[in-house]
């Protein structure tokens, strides 16, 4: 049996789909939890064998909503411990990640801004990406840069491509 360690289902301080108000719940929740999993492997890199991030759900008197998990399937693991006491408070903000926030809510009505996944880990990409002297303009952009070239090396080659031509 796996250990589960919910990290909630978008950054703790963010705005996030409300079950029984915001329209189109469950289209917007399982966004919201692919996006943050983008993030977290953003920040933190992709998770060691014995471990995984997999959206969790939780039933509610108003039905069913989801959650980020990590998890566990080999506690033992060196490596895996170390993932998940790093991942285990999620992240504050979506720049935590590199990513501008993927969905802005006016009420309670949500508007998805990249539908396209592929496109919310190329912006990151090019957010996050070096000067042309490989240095980053910000600490942290080599972390997330790295993390997301090295998890996604075809949406990187798209992001480089697309700032070459521009």
């Amino acid at each position: 049996m796996s250990d589960v360690i919910d990290l909630g289902g978008a950054p703790a301080e963010e705005d996030c789909a409300q079950l029984g108000h915001t329209p189109d719940f469950d289209a917007v929740n399982a966004y919201e939890v692919f996006a943050y999993k983008l993030a977290i492997i953003a920040r933190y890199g992709q998770p060691p064998a014995g471990c995984r991030l997999k959206p969790l759900a939780n039933r509610h008197d108003f039905g069913v909503y989801r959650t980020l998990s990590l998890r566990i399937d080999d506690e033992e693991d060196e490596a895996v411990q170390a993932y998940a006491e790093a991942v285990e408070n999620g992240l504050a903000r979506w720049l935590d990640g590199g990513f501008a926030p993927p969905i802005s809510y006016e009420g309670s009505v949500a508007t998805i801004h990249r539908p396209d996944v592929t496109e919310l880990v190329i912006g990151a990409l090019q957010t996050t990406r070096p000067r042309p002297d490989g240095t980053f303009p910000v600490a942290d952009f080599e972390t997330l840069h790295t993390n997301l070239a090295t998890a996604f090396p075809d949406e990187a080659e798209t992001a480089r491509a697309r700032l070459a031509a521009a």
